[in-house]
């Protein structure tokens, strides 16, 4: 009996990594084509997950959960395991496997490797500790300083620019929000979970495709003509740029008894009424910043153009983010400078003397005194 449920779930096995594109696959990694990609048992990571057990989930939601492994080298991963759904097309997924483990930037979370032998495959990430960008900006009452923001939506925009343009096939995400930047030990924006991603066909801008993504950060082109192109990203990294400096969610209410609204529609109705100020987070307005977050809100505007054409490329957003750091960087020398002069023309001690509120916001802001939140194991991940 025991010899028969052992053979029947060889088969099984055999039969699912067959179904999933194991030996296309294998034969990739033989050839060379593939290097990077290690093949897991289902065994090794039931052993790593301690059988996929409810205190390893870092992350859960509509797609599948998200656990934290421990490999037999003591290495940590996230292991992705996904819902059971229609099964993309062998060919295609180890197309997207093989695609995955070429990817290497400092950006993007790393596909360490796969479990072919079970009905959805599992997929292996490398671990990362912090958490998400969401729940770093949204989950914390101590303000994060503005520098630490610029810095994380610039490196997600060079993530996204990457992978729209260097690389043999351009891939679209297909879901950038908040919640799939998570942040490394040193608070390093890594883009994750390409759940919804899709590889463009060689010479050709868009993918006709059902539509997935996040409600509050869909392109409205995509959503109507279901033509998923990099610019679909780029909209919604419009989005993610603007909880950056709100400190709102993509669909927040201001009151418990309100309707939710959408983050996008809200700033363009601002900057139509010269209202914008009023939207931004209070705890980066400080005096003489004020053209610096400017330029933020229209970069983001930008993004948020209802034609895509009319959208900048995420190279371009890059570009900007990185100029508009430099000028801060300079600003914040400036300032740092001339409130050093104030203290020693006032013959007061820095350690003793009071800041007034825009002067505080300036030092938290140049990295001093800014608390670091601890991310716990739980709630760090997303999964859709």
């Amino acid at each position: 009996m025991i010899k028969c449920e052992k053979r029947k779930l060889a088969k099984e096995k055999e039969r699912f990594f067959k179904q999933n594109g194991g030996q296309i696959l294998y034969q990739q990694i033989l050839s060379r084509k593939v290097d990077t990609v290690i093949i897991f048992t289902v065994e090794d990571l039931k052993t790593a997950t301690n059988n996929f057990d409810k205190s390893r989930e870092l992350g859960i939601g509509g797609h599948g959960a998200v656990y934290k492994g421990i490999l037999r080298d003591n290495k940590v991963v996230a292991v992705k395991r996904s819902k059971i759904s229609n099964v993309t097309q062998a060919e295609e997924f180890v197309q997207e496997i093989i695609i995955l483990s070429q990817i290497n930037h400092r950006n993007i979370v790393r596909l360490l490797g796969c479990c072919l032998e079970v009905e959805v495959p599992i997929l292996v990430y490398e671990f990362i500790p912090n958490g998400t960008l969401f729940h770093f900006i949204h989950g914390k009452q101590q303000p994060v300083s503005l520098e630490a923001r610029l810095r994380i939506a610039q490196e997600s925009a060079e993530a996204l620019a990457y992978m729209h343009l260097s690389i043999s096939h351009p891939i679209v995400h297909g879901d950038v929000k908040s919640l799939n930047i998570l942040l490394d030990e040193n608070y390093m924006a890594k883009v994750t979970d390409f759940g919804a991603s899709r590889l463009l066909p060689k010479d050709e801008a868009q993918l006709m495709t059902i539509v997935q993504g996040t409600l509050g950060y869909l392109d409205p082109e995509y959503l109507q003509e279901r033509k998923l192109t990099e610019k679909s990203d780029v909209y919604s990294f419009g989005v993610v740029l603007l909880e950056l400096i709100t400190r709102k969610t993509a669909i927040y209410s201001e009151g418990t008894d309100e309707q939710g609204k959408s983050l996008a529609s809200s700033i363009i109705q601002a900057m139509k009424e010269n209202k914008v100020e009023g939207m931004l987070d209070t705890s980066i307005m400080c005096v003489g910043m004020e053209e610096l977050l400017q330029e933020v809100v229209v970069l983001s505007s930008q993004c948020l153009s209802i034609k895509r054409e009319e959208r900048p490329s995420m190279s371009q957003v890059a570009d900007k983010l990185k100029a508009i750091r430099s000028t801060w960087s300079k600003l914040l020398l400036l300032k740092h400078n001339e409130t050093e002069l104030l203290i020693q023309d006032s013959g007061e001690d820095a350690a003793c003397g009071s800041l007034s509120p825009s002067m505080y916001w300036t030092a938290g802001m140049m990295g001093m005194d800014i608390e670091t939140p601890v991310a716990n194991n739980r709630s760090t991940y997303s999964m859709g």
